[in-house]
């Protein structure tokens, strides 16, 4: 039996939760600042971590119907209450779950029957512990399992890369954390599985397109879809710049059509806001569904055609009727995915089949250039000229011949800073800023 929360233990835990998400979020949103530094150019407008607004994980829980409920944050919370007890569906990183839990906790505090775990990465996943009770069933679809192992096997590779991407570095300690944990779930399942609690129906359906392990839940009654990360407010990550697995986009596609034929009335995502109507839903659906068909078809055409990768990066754009932003993924970075999902890394060159780097030609093309000052001058007069990415090749270049040479380090921060500034997704910028933090520390500052 859950004891139920007293008002004065309510607020007493609600002051201790607000003050460590403070502290968390300041580390999160600026994680330069502790140690007075300067901000690195502005924040981006939308994303994982700009969606972990302060004013979002300290508001109260919003209702989305009659019986659900959403805690928001880098990743929401979803409770579905039943005069039976309750479901809880993902429940957001360890260290956030326990905010969320109190925000839940005052629609209500009745037993925690079910949690259900639309896929196993850490925003999902992390806050487990904080919802189980005993008696608890956890659910996920039977791949979680290899894909857990397989974030356990790159551990270390993954939690260096977030840190990275998001730019924070307490990220790195997961490696020895949540990545690779054993399974959390009690039930497993293949392609469906259903239960009722309280009169309500939950239908639970292998979707995958994030993940491979990625399920959707479809609750009839209420004409509601979970649909975990199978859909954002921008082009999804079809290839996720930290390193992934191929996400194939036919999944994506499958698993969307799956969604729009229960004509559901409510879209609930596991990051954003929720889509409600059943006509706007049909429409948000299917305009982002063939934006990723699109995209995917556009790259089958152009391998076909014998273009390169970095011809179609640069070709494929979506259609005005199709664009629906790309303010998280990127359809460039999803046309080298697919592309190099499709026929994997081999271009065709035979130079590329050994184990010789190109790098190694440059440090000779440097020395003909006449050396590294010579070719970092040229990139910042590259960088100068609004050629960043150019200027930034070419300061690698001249980094290669000499790792400490302050022109081209000097070179290469231009170019980042110009990046940066103009950035409007939030992954690419947190590897801007990546790469302004680690230029910076190379020259000393």
């Amino acid at each position: 039996m859950q004891v139920e929360l007293t008002n004065s233990t309510i607020r007493f835990r609600k002051f201790l939760s607000r003050a460590w998400a403070l502290v968390f979020l300041a580390s999160m949103l600026s994680p330069d600042a502790s140690r007075g530094e300067e901000r690195v150019s502005r924040p981006v407008q939308a994303g994982p971590v700009a969606l972990f607004r302060i004013s979002d994980a300290l508001s109260d829980a919003v209702q989305i119907h009659p019986s659900i409920y959403q805690a928001k944050g880098l990743s929401n919370t979803f409770l579905v209450t039943t005069p039976d007890g309750n479901v809880v569906i993902d429940t957001s990183l360890a260290q956030l779950a326990p905010l969320h839990k109190i925000a839940l906790s005052r629609v209500s505090t009745a037993p925690v029957k079910y949690i259900i775990l639309t896929h196993a990465h850490l925003d999902h996943i992390g806050g487990v512990n904080v919802w189980k009770e005993p008696g608890t069933e956890v659910i996920q679809q039977k791949n979680c399992r290899e894909f857990l192992n397989y974030q356990g096997r790159l551990g270390k590779f993954l939690a260096s890369r977030n840190a990275a991407q998001f730019n924070v570095d307490w990220l790195r300690g997961q490696a020895k954390g949540n990545y690779g944990a054993t399974i959390p779930a009690t039930i497993t399942f293949d392609k469906q599985y259903e239960f009722e609690l309280g009169g309500v129906t939950f239908q639970l359906f292998h979707t995958p397109g994030e993940t491979y392990d990625h399920l959707s839940v479809w609750i009839p009654q209420f004409k509601a879809a979970f649909v975990g990360d199978n859909y954002y407010p921008s082009f999804p990550n079809i290839y996720s710049l930290r390193g992934t697995k191929p996400r194939w986009a036919l999944d994506y596609v499958e698993s969307l059509d799956k969604v729009l034929s229960w004509e559901p009335e409510i879209l609930i995502p596991s990051h954003g806001d929720p889509v409600h109507g059943a006509e706007h839903v049909k429409e948000v659906l299917t305009r982002y569904r063939n934006a990723i068909l699109y995209v995917h078809d556009a790259t089958v055409r152009g391998i076909n055609e014998g273009k390169d990768v970095y011809t179609l990066m640069r070709e494929i754009k979506l259609p005005p009727e199709l664009d629906v932003g790309e303010k998280y993924g990127s359809v460039a970075w999803s046309v080298r995915g697919i592309y190099e999902g499709y026929v994997g890394w081999f271009d065709g060159n035979p130079a590329n089949m050994y184990a010789d780097p190109p790098s190694d030609a440059q440090k000779e093309v440097v020395a003909m250039a006449g050396g590294a000052d010579a070719v970092a001058e040229r990139a910042a007069e590259q960088v100068e000229l609004g050629e960043f990415v150019k200027g930034l090749h070419l300061a690698d270049m001249a980094l290669e011949s000499d790792p400490k040479n302050t022109k081209a380090l000097r070179a290469r921060l231009a170019g980042l800073e110009a990046l940066a500034d103009r950035c409007t997704n939030a992954i690419e910028h947190g590897w801007l800023l990546h790469g302004i933090r680690m230029t910076r520390k190379q020259l000393g500052e």
